[in-house]
């Protein structure tokens, strides 16, 4: 079998890809809800359907789904993401040039081949996009798509506004250290930042250190050509990324605060095949940085010039802040700075002379679903966001309910209009040094809320005040303990004036909250369903139909299964209807002054109204009064089904003589005609930000191991887990079957210095070519333990060689208006595809095989070029051939059809050459074979 591509490829024709890579089914969900349904499998060799660029290859386990690109894929948070239609299908692992991007798929079942797609974000990248965005939910009687969307009401304004300069003089300036090594990374990565900090401040000052997220790394010395490589290649230069928070830091060394901001390009451009996604490398970075200020404060002579001209650093006083990937990677940091990473993957060693007091986390990823539970955090949610386009930052504030005791406090920060890179001003058109651009795409669409130009998108400038602002208000409430703007982090509905005219809304767990009726625990609902926030069964999803949208609650993980995450969903026709939420057990909130619930209504929604009461286990029940939400401005490419934050007093409930410490039900009763609305979780609530303490908690990482897959016999192999920390801890393991594509969980105990719980799997030998096989095995945090390295497992390496690939004939003929053929031939079967692309080279001698010699439909669809006016085919850059053995075959065919025409000519060739990849995809020259076509006799 032959086919020939129409874009210019990286074969991978030897490459031994690894199995998935960070966040494989997480960090995008079906737009219509986290269920996810699925079709027939396409068998290995019958995927003629597919699309161009698109290849299936490999049997069983070996399944692998291939897309080659055109072009580098630009570098970006998120990633490259597969898609059939709307459903996620996972996160590839692409080859060093960007050009190459490979997802095991075992046996799994892809569906309609037709409808594959390559996005990055919202972004599509392997077509051109598509049609008009759609509003996600409701729209206001009378309004078009194309009409912008209205802004939220605006919120009172806060008493006190942490946005406004302070008083201290400051000065900037670089410092540039020996760069470090890393574990898993071959080059050495910079240590570079920039320091802006008062010069008039008394004392030791509290440091903010700020990293930047997953961007180009370099680009040409005339501004041109961004690429990721590293280090920097000749004529090109490093994109200052770590120059991009000087707003920032300026507000906050006004303020007081001695401000850091470090380079990690060296990491942008050597984490594309890390497990976690180079989290655990920006850990390490962002330790070798604390160090070393740890150092200076303590022998201030040993300081770079711009330490010693500026305030000493309070390294017991520290704030990080951390944009996308960065984000990921200063969570870790908070991690690794309470509970030690394994040696083995760390890039810091020494020891913890910080305490860092919280974290800001700027349209951040979490692959792991690990957030630090014990440290407060503000997580800023771009509303559109084009990178990181599904919001899943939203985890470091759920995926911490239960984990702890409960005391530090966890905030979103909903900012309506504004996108992933402009928080960062060497991201941004018209202010980077390096090209840039608005993350946010909609095609030739304009997108009603996030286009630039409607009444909801942010400006550049108004986002970067407001990121500001509120990236100060963290700092004044978890490091300098200013409970007074609180009420702009925690739900409370209040507005920061220096922010300008962006809308942020806010909702948070933890601080003085008490849990009430979480939909995660022992609980039954009446007129209402308890709904699966992740699932692949469509009746049981919280969005498993009826209209278009994703909510940041319900992004999936590496499972398609998540037991223990649920929502309660309402719908309704009528008002009157009431929902009811029972407790297994009595709920207390004694000693709370409200009740906050987080409610998730239908983006574009208007004027939802619900009453809400409590009933106590001796029936004595009371109305707390009403609730009114408007949806979140939204379209089918912005995640707004977000929760919002609202309370009720229990004065009513202590007048009606409800019992506060024995509650037994919540009920909700819609006051609206018809409508929908999700449950997210309520809580008890009271003013006030409580100190926090670290609990002793324990820590899981997975390892991997990677063995010889043999020749003969089955061969058994326990995962690497390791268990470190304090005290015992409940934690949910997640084991994928290469054989069946299928993932089981269980919740197991886990306690420091015991084996860790147990994970075996068999690995079979062969002596046949293939791709390594990985067995993996993904843990979440339950009660009690934190999860660090969170994806490993056993990855069994294929030892067979790869057979030799060859060309007959060296030399083929035709007669115009027939076919040159040529046979790929393989030494030996493979249990896989073994590919190879062909480029055509300029003839030595004599005339070229042209454009108007060969079938205009093979031209076309091979190169995309027309055939006038006539020029040798070495001449066409777009011109790729792609051949195919698939496996267990050992020849395919490639074909080059002919035409006929009235002209008398000499012989006309074309020399053509096979390129070869091997395991680390690096390309070899195969051999040079040609073929001549003669006019008929």
């Amino acid at each position: 079998m032959f086919r020939v591509r129409r874009i210019g490829i990286v074969a991978a024709v030897l490459l031994a890809a690894v199995a998935g890579s960070p966040g494989s089914t997480q960090a995008q969900q079906d737009p219509a809800g986290s269920a996810r349904s699925v079709g027939p499998a396409p068998t290995a060799d019958a995927d003629g359907g597919l699309p161009a660029g698109w290849s299936v290859t490999g049997e069983g386990t070996a399944r692998q789904l291939v897309w080659h690109s055109d072009e580098p894929v630009p570098v970006s948070d998120s990633g490259v993401a597969f898609y059939a239609g709307d459903r996620f299908l996972g996160r590839p692992v692409g080859t060093p040039d960007g050009r190459s991007f490979r997802l095991r798929l075992g046996p799994a079942r892809l569906g309609d081949p037709s409808g594959l797609q390559a996005r990055t974000g919202e972004r599509r990248l392997d077509a051109a996009g598509a049609g008009p965005n759609r509003p996600a939910g409701p729209d206001r009687p009378g309004e078009r798509p194309g009409l912008s969307a209205r802004p939220p009401a605006r919120l009172p304004a806060n008493a006190v506004d942490p946005g406004r300069p302070g008083s201290y003089r400051t000065a900037t300036g670089d410092y540039r250290l020996p760069s470090v090594r890393l574990p898993g990374f071959a080059a050495r990565v910079e240590m570079r930042a920039v320091v802006v900090a008062p010069t008039n401040a008394p004392g030791h000052r509290p440091l903010a250190l700020f990293l930047h997220g997953r961007h180009a790394t370099c680009y040409g010395v005339r501004g041109d050509d961004a690429s990721g490589a590293w280090p920097c290649p000749s004529g090109t230069r490093p994109i200052p990324s770590y120059r991009g928070y000087l707003t920032d830091q300026k507000l906050l060394a006004s303020q007081g605060y001695v401000t850091v901001s470090i380079a990690a390009n060296g990491i942008n451009g050597q984490d594309y095949a890390a497990e976690d996604g180079g989290a655990q490398a920006r850990s390490s970075l962002v330790r070798q940085h604390l160090a070393r200020w740890a150092a200076w404060s303590a022998h201030p002579a040993s300081a770079p010039p711009i330490v010693r001209r500026t305030a000493p650093a309070d390294l017991s006083r520290v704030l990080l802040i951390g944009h996308s990937r960065g984000g990921e990677g200063v969570n870790r940091a908070a991690m690794d700075s309470l509970y030690g990473a394994p040696a083995d993957q760390d890039g810091y060693h020494g020891p913890v002379r910080w305490h860092i007091r919280g974290t800001v986390l700027i349209g951040p990823t979490v692959f792991g679903h690990n957030p630090t539970p014990d440290v407060p955090s503000a997580t800023i949610l771009p509303g559109c966001d084009g990178d990181v386009s599904d919001l899943q930052g939203e985890m470091y504030v759920d995926a911490t309910r239960g984990v702890s005791r409960g005391a530090a406090l966890h905030s979103a920060v909903h900012m309506v209009g504004a996108n992933h890179n402009f928080f960062n001003s060497e991201w941004t058109p018209g202010q980077a040094q390096a090209p840039a651009e608005d993350d946010f795409w909609s095609g030739d669409e304009r997108d009603r809320v996030c286009s630039p130009g409607t009444a909801t998108r942010l400006t550049a400038r108004q986002q970067q005040t407001a990121g500001a602002v509120y990236i100060a208000a963290a700092a004044r409430l978890f490091v300098a303990g200013d409970d007074r703007v609180r009420p702009l982090l925690d739900g409370s509905g209040r507005r920061a004036p220096s922010a300008g005219p962006v809308r942020a809304l806010t909702h948070a767990v933890g601080g003085r909250r008490t849990p009430a009726f979480l939909p995660d625990g022992r609980v039954t609902v009446d007129g209402g369903r308890l709904c699966e926030e992740v699932t692949d069964v469509v009746s049981a999803a919280c969005l498993g139909s009826g209209g278009s949208g994703v909510s940041p609650h319900f992004v999936p993980w590496e499972a398609s299964k998540e037991p223990g995450r649920r929502a309660v969903a309402l719908r309704w026709s009528a008002a009157g209807s009431t929902v009811r939420v029972r407790s297994a057990e009595p709920v207390s909130m004694a000693g709370s002054r409200a009740l906050a619930m987080r409610l998730i209504v239908p983006p574009n929604s208007r004027d939802t109204r619900l009453d809400v009461g409590l009933t106590d286990t001796s029936g004595r029940r009371a109305t707390l009064g009403r609730v009114r939400l408007d949806g979140l401005p939204g379209t089918d490419r912005t995640a707004s089904y977000w929760g919002q934050e609202v309370r009720l007093p229990l004065a009513a409930a202590v007048r009606a003589g409800v019992d506060l410490h024995r509650l037994k039900s919540l009920e909700i009763v819609p006051r609206t005609g018809s409508g929908r609305a999700w449950l997210v979780d309520s809580w008890g609530w009271r003013a006030g930000t409580p100190a926090v303490r670290a609990a002793d908690l324990a820590r899981v990482d997975i390892g991997r191991l990677t063995v010889e897959e043999g020749d003969t016999g089955v061969r058994t192999y326990r995962v690497p887990v390791k268990v470190t920390g304090h005290g015992n801890g409940r934690v949910r393991l997640f084991v994928a079957d290469p054989g069946t594509g299928g993932v089981t969980s269980r919740e197991v105990t886990v306690r420091p210095g015991g084996p860790g719980p147990e994970v075996r799997v068999e690995v079979r030998g062969d002596t046949r070519y293939g791709y390594d096989v990985s067995h993996d095995v993904f843990v979440k945090a339950v009660r009690g333990a934190v999860a660090g390295s969170y994806r490993g497992g056993v990855t069994a390496r294929n030892d067979d060689p790869a057979p030799t690939v060859g060309v007959a004939p060296a030399s083929a003929s035709a007669t115009e208006g027939g076919k040159l053929t040529w046979r790929i031939t393989l030494s030996e079967a493979a249990d896989v595809e073994i590919s190879a692309d062909v480029v055509v080279l300029p003839v030595t001698s004599g005339a070229e095989l042209s454009t108007t010699d060969v079938d205009p439909r093979w031209l076309d669809m091979n190169s995309g070029e027309r055939p006038l006016p006539s020029r040798p085919l070495s001449r066409l850059r777009g011109l790729s051939l792609y051949a195919d053995v698939p496996p267990g075959r050992t020849s395919a065919e490639i074909t080059v059809p002919t035409v006929t025409d009235t002209v008398t000519e000499p012989a006309e060739t074309v020399r053509l050459r096979l390129r070869i990849y091997d395991e680390s995809g690096t390309r070899h020259n195969g051999p040079e074979f040609t073929g001549t076509v003669r006019d008929p006799a």
